[in-house]
């Protein structure tokens, strides 16, 4: 077994090279589609964002309107807030979809999605929190795969998703850079990384990239299962 956490910016092509991993065989979880899950009414991370952030971030229908909230996490300096409540219960239900993985197949190839491996280890350091699993990435993660790119591609991905111009672009540009301000860099991320996967080219160029990363992941995940040492 082996348990990976793929991550890169905003806009970086981390889904992409998710697709791809999940293609090749990995069992793949996006953080992100965890987080939506946990923020729906009836769950307790819910309960706890109204309480924190109040009705205003209610819609009629009873779900969290996330627009708003992130309006209210970015524009409003409670970005923290917001990582406090959301990052602990998103890691629980990771480490609980692993432990499910590697139960029906103890040689599989575990991948987290997440943008926030690194910021979360920041923001627990940063709210005092020394020890545990959001302080230090490498209690639950053997490898780290950073998907780069220059933060001007990055953003023109984004953009693009939103609207092809117009104010609605320019405002994802602006939503997008101020997201980007948020996360931290790539060549910090690079720097810490196991594997880097660069993102500047075509999807070609990435899928080569991801296909032959793929043989390694196979390789190391065998020797773990058969005890080998991963240093």
């Amino acid at each position: 077994m082996l348990r990976v956490g793929l991550t890169g910016g905003l806009g970086s092509g981390k889904s992409t090279v998710a697709g791809y991993l999940r293609e090749l065989g990995a069992e793949v979880i996006e953080a992100d589609a965890l987080g939506r899950e946990l923020m729906e009414p009836g769950q307790s991370v819910y309960a706890a964002i109204v309480r924190a952030f109040g009705p205003q971030v209610v819609l009629p229908d009873g779900r969290l309107d996330r627009a708003r909230l992130a309006e209210m996490a970015f524009k409003g300096s409670r970005l923290q807030d917001l990582n406090a409540l959301v990052h602990p219960a998103v890691i629980a239900a990771q480490q609980r979809w692993m432990e499910a993985v590697f139960a029906r197949n103890p040689a599989a190839v575990a991948v987290v999605e997440s943008a926030l491996i690194f910021e979360v280890e920041r923001d627990a350091h940063a709210r005092g929190v020394q020890g545990g699993v959001l302080a230090d990435w490498r209690r639950r993660i053997d490898r780290i795969i950073v998907v780069t790119a220059p933060d001007e591609v990055k953003i023109a991905r984004f953009a693009a998703r939103i609207a092809s111009s117009g104010p609605a672009r320019e405002a994802a540009e602006t939503d997008a850079k101020a997201r980007l301000a948020h996360q931290i860099r790539d060549a910090e991320k690079a720097a810490r990384a196991d594997y880097v996967l660069d993102n500047t080219s075509d999807l070609a160029a990435l899928r080569a990239q991801v296909q032959e990363l793929w043989l390694r992941l196979k390789t190391e995940s065998n020797s773990f299962l058969s005890g080998e040492s991963l240093e």
